[in-house]
């Protein structure tokens, strides 16, 4: 991706800023900058194809895998290893900004494709789980309760 593409878009209460991406590092990794409204996450999911490493910059984060959940603050990470099935929602009143490391890379370019779309859940989650098929991405179950 070179310094002129669309590296920021919005989907579903999330603001994605790709800082790093697959051709940047040579497959390796892609790095995004995401600050999430509260309440806000995806859908219980699992990755074929990526790790996946969260770094906690602000707001609480709430994760979610079949060995339960836990909430992180600033300050913090989690690692969740490709093929576990997982999710995370904003905590509390406040957005949380994430870093998330994605090994390797490919993925990112899901969220671009997602915001430039302006796909709703669930009214669109047929084409939603479609396109994330073609990542390596399967859904699992519905997002946290936000409440």
């Amino acid at each position: 991706m070179d310094n002129t593409a669309i590296r920021t878009t919005q989907w579903l209460g999330t603001t994605y800023t790709l800082l790093l991406t697959k051709p940047e590092t040579g497959g390796a990794f892609a790095l995004v900058d995401s600050v999430t409204e509260p309440g806000y996450g995806p859908p219980r999911h699992v990755h074929k194809n990526e790790d996946e490493a969260f770094f906690i910059l602000s707001g609480d984060v709430e994760f979610w895998t079949k060995d339960g959940t836990v909430v992180k603050g600033p300050g913090e990470a989690v690692f969740m290893p490709r093929g576990v099935e997982h999710t995370f929602r904003v905590a509390g009143d406040q957005p949380a900004r994430m870093l998330t490391m994605l090994t390797p890379g490919g993925f990112e370019a899901y969220f671009l494709e997602m915001g430039r779309n302006k796909y709703r859940i669930p009214e669109d989650m047929g084409v939603i789980a479609g396109s994330a098929a073609t990542y390596g991405i399967t859904f699992t179950g519905p997002p946290l309760d936000a409440n």
